[in-house]
């Protein structure tokens, strides 16, 4: 709480980690990259920071893990901007692929059989897992497992797109569950 308010942050845009500028450098000597993106050589921060000081530019310390620490001669609010905008197209390009789900009951018929693989089969194209269920409702969850093993195999076959088992079938809640997924 601040003042007797509670704190809520602001939102932002995407965040860049903290960096060090400037004086928050802490190493004493640094491998520096120039303005031009030019290799200065290692060198103390002082020296770093009167060539920044020169061109008018900061010292952003880039790479603090390395040996030396890297540091970057440029300008900071050019150089927030460029990280944000890599980090953006960085977001764009992640896919992700959700786990989609088909069921289908152990009596389900011919017919109904190839429309579901045919709707998991363009699932698989497009890079999607699939979760497929054999619903077993009341007595049916009893029944040999092998058997109910072999109906889930039939629906498999029936898959027109190259697959491989993400998790083999087993017993759930709902009956026994497959996970497949594009080979």
């Amino acid at each position: 709480m601040v003042n007797g308010a509670p704190f809520i942050p602001l939102p932002t845009t995407l965040a860049i980690p903290s960096v060090r500028i400037n004086n928050q450098i802490r190493g004493t000597e640094l491998r520096i990259i120039g303005p031009k993106g030019e290799n200065l050589g290692v060198m103390s921060v002082a020296e770093a920071l009167k060539i920044a000081k020169e061109n008018s530019l900061d010292l952003i310390e880039i790479s603090p893990k390395a040996v030396p620490p890297v540091a970057k001669i440029a300008d900071y609010g050019k150089f927030q901007y460029d990280e944000n905008k890599k980090q953006k197209v960085a977001k764009a390009n992640a896919k992700t692929y959700e786990v989609k789900s088909l069921q289908v009951k152990i009596g389900t018929g011919e017919h109904d059989l190839i429309l579901k693989a045919k709707k998991a089969s363009e699932w698989l194209g497009e890079g999607h897992r699939i979760k497929m269920d054999l619903f077993l409702p009341g007595r049916t969850k009893y029944l040999d497992e092998n058997f109910l093993k072999d109906r889930m195999e039939r629906l498999l076959r029936l898959v027109s797109v190259d697959f491989k088992i993400a998790e083999p079938a087993k017993k759930s809640p709902k009956g026994m569950t497959v996970v497949i997924e594009k080979k």
